[in-house]
């Protein structure tokens, strides 16, 4: 029986160019052995989320997620609570593509990213989970809290198809006057932090807003969050610690820092006047207080990484 496949696509991503390549995409797919098919995605929230599941609960081998950070969030959201889960291939057309960054899948072309699910190079991954009384989501690059973490759903879909990259900075020279620090109580493995903070970072992979120094030994597939918490609400000192970000990773061991693995994570806001909106993979997702779990090697992914340091699947 021929394997199955489902591309999840996003049409608005890649500045609508993600469109015009379907069908080569498609035809890179059903060369490398599956009966594939396609689904635009829709304005109905979890549009995504939900083909994603249905295609999972009918025995699809491949779910394919074409678009942007938002829409490969929504697959995941849509086949990480399931027992048995497809395999899960990537193809970026979003405007920083963190998570195909991280796994070494062309950003620029469409079709060669659908040629890297062909090779079946399987790769463990972790994934994030989120919940409190009220949610329960999953995530694969980032987790993050703050108020400079909410840049990435501040800025409008419109603007981000339309200039791209350069939205992002607009809107964070337009937020970082307005960061101030939060109290919050943190509980991680080994240690707690109780305190002002400016913002955290749980990381999964070494790309984070395009930025592959912000955590230099993220691991895909070890159990663990790499996880930061920012100490310093100062603008002057926050843009500091961001060039010691671009001059090698030198962050890490700053006092104004909190840098360590874990494998669990607990955060609430002190203030009960306030409120905590939770970043996860760039898109909003709840607010503290919020536990977060790292489930080991819980989804199997097409990358474009070669065999070491990460352990291939069979």
């Amino acid at each position: 029986m021929r394997r199955r496949a489902r591309v999840i696509y996003n049409p608005t991503s890649g500045r609508e160019t993600l469109k015009a390549k379907l069908v080569d995409i498609l035809d890179v797919l059903e060369r490398g052995g599956y009966e594939t098919s396609a689904y635009a995605t829709t304005p109905q929230q979890n549009s995504a989320r939900d083909e994603a599941a249905r295609v999972a609960h009918e025995g699809f081998d491949l779910v394919v997620a074409a678009g942007g950070d938002g829409t490969i969030n929504e697959v995941i959201n849509g086949i990480a609570p399931l027992e048995q889960r497809p395999n899960l291939g990537i193809i970026p057309a979003g405007t920083t593509n963190d998570f195909a960054r991280a796994l070494g899948i062309p950003r620029a072309d469409f079709v060669e990213a659908a040629r890297v699910i062909t090779q079946g190079r399987l790769i463990p991954m972790d994934v994030g989970k989120a919940s409190n009384d009220e949610i329960t989501k999953y995530f694969i690059n980032i987790a993050a809290g703050g108020r400079l973490t909410e840049l990435t759903y501040d800025v409008p879909s419109d603007l981000k198809t339309v200039f791209g990259y350069i939205a992002y900075l607009v809107k964070a020279m337009e937020m970082l006057p307005q960061a101030r620090p939060i109290e919050m109580k943190a509980t991680f493995d080994g240690g707690e932090y109780e305190g002002k903070a400016s913002m955290f970072f749980l990381a999964m992979t070494n790309s984070v807003g395009g930025l592959e120094q912000v955590v230099p030994n993220a691991s895909l597939n070890d159990g663990n969050f790499t996880m930061i918490i920012v100490k310093t609400g100062n603008m002057m000192e926050i843009l500091q610690l961001l060039t010691k970000v671009l001059n090698g990773g030198r962050h890490v061991n700053d006092a104004r820092i909190i840098y360590k693995k874990t494998k669990h994570f607990t955060v609430a806001q002190q203030n009960t006047n306030l409120q905590m909106p939770i970043n996860l993979d760039g898109e909003f997702g709840g607010t503290a207080p919020m536990h977060f779990e790292n489930l080991k090697e819980h989804l199997s992914i097409f990358s474009n990484l070669p065999p070491e340091p990460q352990r291939l699947l069979e």
